[in-house]
Formats: structure tokens, C-alpha cells, sequence
């Protein structure tokens, strides 16, 4: 752990955030309660307790919650639900002797009560405003029913689909995920916290936690400094940057301690080096879960350790509550550790403008003006739309006609609203889901609607009413995919490819001649190699939330074009997995026409689909790529590139720059995206995108974390997808960076 520490104060920052000034009225308010507060009354403020009823883990056992939040031992509760119950809890904190209110929190990811698509989904439109715009969106709808705190969002990178949360997240990418984690801490907060439009964001899961080892949720997560640096660590830090008021801990260990205890993460990480002001939450009975690590030897020394590390609030295990105040008597714990972390708590809750009015949250009437509103359906809908990734569109089966009059609807998936609504979906109220089967008849089509499998077995039912039926109309659209529950926390599959009879039920449908459209439901990357040889078109619609038929119709029939790109590698076969694109060469880089290289006898290397992909009901063509030397301090080249749309309709692309430094110091990818430009051209309009080349294009972090640009050719890349560019090479002849 030495060696960390010193490693970890050559680690550059990019920006930090600071702190507020010494005697504001913030400080003076904080600095005059504290003072007044007993011992119990500060381990209160750093105890979180769970709603009866809402649990999103192990129930956290018989705690009096009434008594203790009048007597101001609890400072947070998660899972509380509505107004009435939030108004109900802070009028009994109210009751406390020093009147602390509470903070209310939940797992608000997609959406609150109007559903949003899942976040991996939004990922895939490249559209970092519309993303902001639905995060605002979802703050707006919790906060209007009483929260103030949402634990979101996760910025965890994974390149492994078999690990469920990878729905939660932003895929594969950590520069792509950086900005994905900046567009959604602003569209949580805003510019105000007090602002009862927003809420309070939380950066999940710090740290390392999309990395657990065979892809098993809640598993060791074993990597170098020098991998964490440049391929998790990013969007963490870009969330701090971006203002990020709170940040949960991860249940995973981290060199090979904890998170939740870890102080390298927690002291000389965020708060050392970025300069976070926040606090830090564990994650759900983690503090209490340091005794199954064998970590900690009970839960006392699971308090100490815990708080010593840096690890302010407690959710739910109630080893704080126990333990803190004999550790402190014992001098194990200093009291000075103990109010450094309550002045973190008590100056949010300051800044959220409850000690000014705690019910500031509880307006009934607000409330039923916005939750569920025309307006925040709307904006569902722009993002459901931009989400849907089209992967095959053969013979240009798509758009359809308007002459498309009758529809063969295949699959129980088509009009479930309970799946539509995805995992981890608040309190979205599924019975206003519009699924496509609602859709397609409110448009006036004449749907001929079947089963074709068991939703519960998976297993082909009724084959024989799916032909008639689809003998019966113009088209076919089948539904395949998961169940919004097989994604999410506590859902890790060894096998991610579709059921079988699924696939067989696309191949049967095909063989009435009619043109098939598949629909791919999922909250993670699927393999389905037979459907997809079969299928006319292929569309990832993930699950889209309360406006998803509408989204995937107004797809299908060109209302809207589709934009979305993969935002994680789609595997053909499961042995690929873990899977992306930031591949190294290695010694003996993968040939398809060499032996003893870095390939597999059984199987091509290749996915399914690339990191990037997507297609549109136009094309796009590139041209004039060029890199000139910049002539601003800190920007090194700028690139250019004309892109344009060579089709019949108007498009968005979504322009990718992707950067390869051909010779470094240490081992680095083929390629990894720099940037990204998402443009809209009529049919035949050009538009030339330039990118800026800085530091953060060209630099990398060695194995002891100390970050480096090196002069040197690097090979500049740009198009619309990670596996089809054009490339450039520029020559680095010196660095005058002050980063260091």
C-alpha cells in the first residue's frame, strides 16, 4: 500500500474542484452546528436506513427507524416513496433536539415515474444533450415526489456482458463514458442544488466495479494501476469534475482492499487528488460485508476500518450505529475523522435548502403537475427514438412503406409493459408503458398478432398461429430477446445468447417468403447468430420505457432515421467474452491467415458487431481527411474530415475520431476513441468536422500512474465506426505540456 500512496501523488489531475471558502455563511452555519451536536447525535448523521417494504438488498434488520430519526440518529433514508411518507419521516426529524433534516435517496436510473430508455441504451445515441436533457428530466420527476438524492449514475466501464449492470452504464468506452458521466451529473444538478428541480447525483460504483473477474456480480476485480488508470478510472474522475455531489463506494475489493475501506480510493484518490467536497456512501450492507472479505474481523473492526478509510454514510448495516462511539472512546477511531464526515453530510444538506425549509420537496401540487406529464413523455420518446440501433437493414427492407398496412406481430416481448419498462425502473408506472402492439393499433394497422414462444420457457408455442399469421399480412416484425429482469444487479449469465427456439421461430417465419424485421430487446449485448441470418433487418431496441412503442414505430416507418451506434461490442460467441475494441497488438497481433498468432482454432476473433456500429436509412460517405499542426497553445494538430450524406433521406451520423500512438513506452490499444461529433445533413449536404488534438487525445498513463504524452507518430482515425476509417499519420516532435 506504500508504494501506492506514492505512486498515486504522480497521478495528474486535470482540474479540481475547491473548496468552499472559510467562514462563508455555508461554513459558519455547519462549523455553529457541529459544535452543538453529542456524540450520538453526529454517528446519526452518517447512519442510512431503508424503507420497510423497499428493499434493494438484505433487509437491514429490526431498527427502530421512528425512535432513532426523532432522536436524531439517522441522517438518511433510501426507498421512501412519495411525499406522504417523505413529509411523514422529516416531520419526525423535525422532532429531534437539533431539528437536522433528513436526505431522501433512491435508485432512480432510467427514469421515476415516466420511463426512460435504460442507460446503456441512451448510451447508444451518441447524443450527449438529449442525455443531459433525460437526466434533467429524471431529477425533475423525483424531485416533484419528494427526493432530493438519486444513486446515480454509473460510470462503471465493462467489456464484459455476462456482468448484468452493464445496462447501467455507458459501455465499453472510457473517453466515450467520461462524457456520457458529465452529461448526466449536470442534467441531475444543474447549477443549483437547491433548485427543487434537481437532485443530487451519485457516482457509482468507485471503484473498478464493471470488472469483476468471470464476469460474477459482486466478484474480485484484479487489474494493474497502470489498466485502471486509463481504462476505468476516467469517467470517475470526469464525474468529480463535472461537480458530482456524492459518490458510492463499490462492493468489490480494489488491490486487494475493499472499496469500501480502501483509503488509496477514498483519501489520497478523490479527495487528495481530485479535491472532492462531498461525501462518500457505501454501497448496500457493504461496511458490514468487510467481515465476509475477511477484511475486517467483526463488525466494530468493519466501523473503524470503514471510517478511517474515508467512508462517510453507511447504508443500511448498522455498524456505525453500533460500534462508532466505543471506538472513539477507545481512541481507534479519532472524533476529528468522525466530524469531518458529518460537516461533509451537514453541508449538503445546506446546500440542498433543507435547514432552510425541510418540505421544500413535498409540494403535492407540483407533484401531480409533472410526474407522468405530456412534457417529460415527450422527452422520453426524442430519447427512445435517437436510442434504437439499426444493425441490418438488407435489400434496404427498411424504412417501411405507408402502403404497409397489415402487420404479423410475433412474440409476447411486443406488448409486455412490465418488460418494456427494463430493470431497475423506479416507479415507473408500467399500466401507461405504451408497448409496440399498443402502437401499431393506435396508428390504424391491421395487427395479426402471435405468441410464437413461451415468454416464461422460452420455448416455440404455437408455430403453426405465427405462420398463419404471417401469411395473413404485408410484413413480419418478431420480438426476440431477455426479460427485463435478466438484466441489472444480481443477473450474471455464463451464457448471453438468445434461447434457441427463439432463433429457430425468425428462421421458420422466414421461410414464408415474407420480409422478416427483428426486434432485439435486451439490456445488455446478446449473440443470436441464427436470427440474424434470417432477419431482413436486425434493430437493438433494448427496452425503451413508457414511450417505447411509439419509439420503434416511428423507426420502422422512417418518422424517425435511425442515429444510434453500439455503444459495447456485440460478441458472436460467448468464449470472446471479456470483448472490445481497444485491443493491443500484442507479440503475434490476430491474423486470419497466419498460425501462432492471438486467435482461436474454432472460432473467427471477430464480433458480431463493432463497438460504434449502427446503421441509417441513408449513408454517409467521408473525404479531404487532413491534419494540420495547431497553432493554439495546447492544441496540437487539428483534424478534418467531410462527411456526406450520399443518400435519400436526411440523417445524423455520428462522427468518431480514433487516435493510435504507433510507438509508446508501455503497450497501448490499436486505437481508442478521441472524439465524437454527432451532425445532421439534408439528403446531399456536406459538412467538414475538425476535431482539436490535445493532451488528452495523445497521452497515457505508465505503469506508476504518472501521465505522458510522448512525441512520436501517432495515426489519427476518423468515420463511423470503430472497424471502418480512414486514417492520417502526424509526427509529435516535441511536448510542451504542463500536465504532469
Amino acid at each position: 500500500m506504500k508504494k501506492l500512496l506514492t505512486l498515486i501523488l504522480c497521478l495528474c489531475t486535470f482540474g479540481v474542484t475547491t473548496a468552499s471558502p472559510q467562514n462563508s455563511p455555508k461554513d459558519k452555519f455547519v462549523s455553529k452546528l457541529l459544535k452543538q451536536m453529542t456524540l450520538d447525535e453526529k454517528i446519526g448523521q452518517l447512519a442510512q436506513c431503508t424503507y420497510r417494504g423497499n428493499f434493494t438488498g438484505p433487509d437491514g434488520g429490526n431498527l427502530p427507524k421512528e425512535e432513532y430519526v426523532k432522536q436524531g440518529k439517522i441522517g438518511s433514508m433510501l426507498n421512501v416513496i412519495g411525499i406522504k411518507d417523505i413529509r411523514r419521516y422529516q416531520e419526525l426529524a423535525l422532532q429531534s433536539r437539533l431539528r437536522i433534516p433528513l436526505i431522501f435517496g433512491l435508485d432512480v436510473i432510467h427514469g421515476y415515474r415516466t420511463g426512460f430508455p435504460l442507460p446503456l441504451a441512451e448510451a447508444a445515441s451518441f447524443d450527449l444533450e438529449m442525455i443531459e436533457e433525460a437526466a434533467r428530466y429524471n431529477a425533475l420527476e423525483s424531485a416533484a415526489d419528494g427526493l432530493n438524492w438519486v444513486f446515480a449514475p454509473m460510470v462503471d466501464i465493462s467489456w464484459d456482458a455476462r456482468w448484468g449492470r452493464v445496462m447501467e452504464g455507458a459501455g465499453e468506452d472510457p473517453y466515450y463514458g467520461s462524457r456520457v458521466a458529465e452529461a448526466r451529473i449536470r442534467g441531475l444538478q444543474g447549477s443549483n442544488l437547491a433548485d427543487t428541480a434537481t437532485v443530487m447525483a451519485c457516482v457509482k460504483h468507485f471503484a473498478g466495479y464493471g470488472a469483476p473477474i468471470a464476469g460474477k456480480e459482486y466478484n474480485s476485480v484484479d487489474m494493474s494501476l497502470g489498466q485502471f488508470a486509463n481504462f476505468y478510472m476516467p469517467p470517475y474522475q470526469a464525474a468529480i469534475q463535472a461537480g458530482a455531489a456524492t459518490v458510492m463506494s463499490a462492493f468489490n475489493d480494489f488491490n486487494n482492499i475493499p472499496c469500501t475501506a480502501n483509503d488509496f480510493l477514498l483519501n489520497q484518490l478523490l479527495r487528495k487528488k481530485w479535491s472532492f467536497k462531498g461525501f462518500v456512501v457505501s454501497d448496500y450492507n457493504s461496511v458490514e460485508e468487510l467481515v465476509n472479505h475477511r477484511y475486517a474481523s467483526d463488525k466494530k473492526d468493519a466501523a473503524a476500518k470503514a471510517l478511517n478509510a474515508g467512508l462517510d454514510m453507511e447504508m443500511v448495516s448498522t455498524c456505525y450505529l453500533t460500534y462508532l462511539k466505543e471506538l472513539i472512546q477507545e481512541g481507534k477511531v479519532k472524533e476529528s475523522v468522525l466530524d469531518n464526515a458529518v460537516r461533509r453530510i451537514l453541508e449538503k444538506k445546506y446546500e440542498l435548502g433543507l435547514f432552510e425549509d425541510p418540505f421544500r420537496y413535498c409540494n403535492p401540487a407540483r407533484s401531480a403537475r409533472v410526474l407522468n406529464s405530456p412534457e417529460v413523455r415527450n422527452a422520453s420518446l426524442r430519447m427512445a427514438e435517437r436510442s434504437i440501433v439499426l444493425l441490418e437493414n438488407k435489400g434496404s427492407v427498411l424504412p417501411l412503406a405507408p402502403q404497409i398496412k397489415s402487420v404479423a406481430l410475433i412474440g409476447g416481448l411486443t406488448k409486455s409493459q412490465w418488460d418494456m419498462a427494463g430493470a431497475w425502473a423506479a416507479m415507473t408506472d408500467r399500466n401507461k408503458i405504451v408497448t409496440l402492439h399498443d402502437a401499431l393499433q393506435q396508428k390504424g394497422l391491421a395487427v395479426n398478432y402471435a405468441d410464437g414462444y413461451d415468454l416464461k420457457t422460452n420455448r416455440m408455442s404455437g408455430l403453426q398461429e405465427a405462420i398463419q399469421a404471417a401469411n395473413a399480412s404485408d410484413i413480419i416484425i418478431v420480438a426476440i430477446g431477455e426479460k427485463a429482469n435478466q438484466s441489472g444487479e444480481k443477473t450474471s449469465k455464463v451464457n448471453i445468447s438468445l434461447p434457441e427456439e427463439q432463433q429457430k421461430l425468425v428462421a421458420e417465419l422466414k421461410k414464408t417468403g415474407k420480409p422478416v424485421i427483428v426486434l432485439v430487446m435486451c439490456g445488455r449485448p446478446v449473440i443470436f447468430n441464427e436470427a440474424r441470418e434470417h432477419a431482413d433487418a436486425v434493430l437493438c431496441t433494448w427496452w425503451l420505457g413508457s414511450e417505447a412503442g411509439n419509439a420503434i414505430y416511428n423507426v420502422l416507418w422512417g418518422k424517425y432515421n435511425p442515429s444510434a451506434k453500439l455503444p459495447m461490442t456485440f460478441p458472436a460467441h460467448v468464449g470472446q467474452i471479456p470483448i472490445h475494441y481497444q485491443q493491443k497488438s500484442t507479440g503475434r497481433p490476430t491474423s486470419l491467415k497466419q498460425a501462432y498468432t492471438a486467435s482461436y482454432i474454432d472460432s473467427s476473433t471477430e464480433p458480431a458487431y463493432y463497438f460504434g456500429h449502427g446503421l441509417s436509412y441513408t449513408t454517409f460517405g467521408y473525404s479531404n481527411l487532413n491534419v494540420k499542426p495547431g497553432k493554439t497553445p495546447g492544441i496540437h494538430a487539428l483534424v478534418s474530415v467531410k462527411v456526406t450524406n450520399q443518400g435519400l433521406y436526411a440523417g445524423e451520423e455520428v462522427v468518431q475520431l480514433y487516435v493510435q500512438d504507433k510507438t509508446a513506452s508501455v503497450t497501448r490499444p490499436i486505437k481508442e476513441l478521441k472524439g465524437i461529433r454527432k451532425i445532421k445533413l439534408e439528403a446531399g449536404e456536406s459538412q467538414t468536422v475538425t476535431f482539436s488534438i490535445t493532451d488528452e487525445a495523445l497521452g497515457f498513463y505508465d505503469n506508476d500512474m504518472n501521465y505522458k504524452v510522448e512525441p512520436g507518430d501517432f495515426i489519427f482515425m476518423v468515420g463511423g465506426s470503430s472497424n471502418n476509417l480512414q486514417q492520417i499519420t502526424f509526427a509529435l516532435k516535441e511536448h510542451n505540456s504542463n500536465k504532469k
